[in-house]
């Protein structure tokens, strides 16, 4: 309870991405007091009233029988949210709500992903995930963002790309319009047919989910450890994509000749591929010679709770047990 009797006040942070949302009730000083998942609520990819519905269902659940007067703090990171006018009407979708005060918070995921990796001041966080997109971050406030809505926005990469450009090589291996490459056998291991016009057609008449594409994946970075020169150009490539947008995020800042995290997150990432690190390492030793890669495990519902405690004013030591607690969410 607090000095005057009154509940003690929480915080509740939310991330929301293409498959999962986390949030996350804790108190001020830092103790993760309730946890739940929901399906995705990227509003990108779901819809906004979709979206609004799922964190709203997680919100609830973790408030349970809390009364909104408890709340010091909500904070929403959610992948999706890229321009200013979907923040604005993210920012709407949720205003009826009885949780949803002037205060709260509502931006990229890719904040979330950057605080669970790092407290530096100046930093630059890249997903590369099921997509990819990057931020960067100054200690003045300054930011360089992406709008990150594929190929029209000049986006390539994560495992929708890795997974697409390995069944287009594999194709084109098959029918001869190609080079050989190792990838049309593991391609065809991986979708368990005999001939690999049977998962194309499957896929053409939606027979096969969308999602097995992307699971193909883990195809390019095995083809590439047996040195198959197709497979470890796409992981080289992929290397060079995430290099450029820690450049870019250097460059539009300042910070190219500062001692800068590179805050990398995200499945492809995560996988740790020696072809994929070393070539991200080169790559940063070119361009910002001072940059320190460094690879996030956490989720970044962890980064998300940081960021909310730390906007209700929380304690150093509070943010300190708030990043144990919630380090095996």
């Amino acid at each position: 309870m607090s000095a005057a009797g009154a509940p003690a006040p929480v915080v509740i942070a939310v991330d929301g991405g293409g498959s999962k949302t986390d949030a996350v009730l804790l108190s001020q000083d830092g103790h993760l007091l309730a946890h739940d998942r929901g399906p995705g609520s990227s509003p990108q990819t779901d819809g906004l009233e979709s979206s609004v519905s799922t964190v709203d269902a997680v919100v609830s659940s973790v408030l349970g029988a809390r009364g909104v007067g408890e709340l010091a703090q909500v904070n929403l990171y959610l992948s999706g949210l890229d321009f200013p006018a979907e923040i604005s009407a993210y920012r709407a979708g949720i205003a009826p709500l009885d949780w949803a005060t002037d205060g709260t918070v509502v931006d990229n995921d890719l904040l979330a992903l950057l605080r669970a990796g790092t407290d530096a001041p100046d930093a630059v966080a890249i997903v590369c995930g099921t997509g990819i997109n990057a931020i960067g971050v100054r200690s003045d406030g300054a930011t360089a963002r992406f709008p990150a809505v594929g190929a029209i926005s000049g986006d390539w990469g994560g495992g929708g790309t890795l997974g697409a450009e390995a069944l287009w090589h594999a194709v084109r291996a098959d029918d001869g319009r190609g080079p050989h490459t190792l990838l049309l056998e593991k391609v065809r291991d991986a979708f368990g047919v005999a001939y690999l016009s049977t998962a194309v057609e499957d896929l053409h008449f939606d027979r096969r989910s969308r999602s097995s594409v992307t699971a193909l994946t883990p195809v390019v970075f095995a083809a590439a450890s047996e040195g198959d020169a197709v497979a470890a150009e796409l992981v080289q490539r992929q290397a060079d994509e995430i290099v450029a947008y820690a450049r870019v995020c250097l460059t539009r800042l300042g910070l190219t000749d500062q001692e800068v995290p590179i805050v990398v997150g995200g499945g492809v990432a995560r996988a740790r591929h020696p072809l994929l690190v070393e070539g991200i390492r080169a790559g940063l030793a070119d361009v910002a010679p001072q940059a320190r890669l460094q690879i996030v495990d956490a989720a970044p519902i962890l980064g998300a709770g940081l960021l909310a405690l730390a906007a209700s004013g929380a304690s150093a030591e509070a943010l300190a047990t708030a990043r144990a607690e919630l380090a095996g969410v």
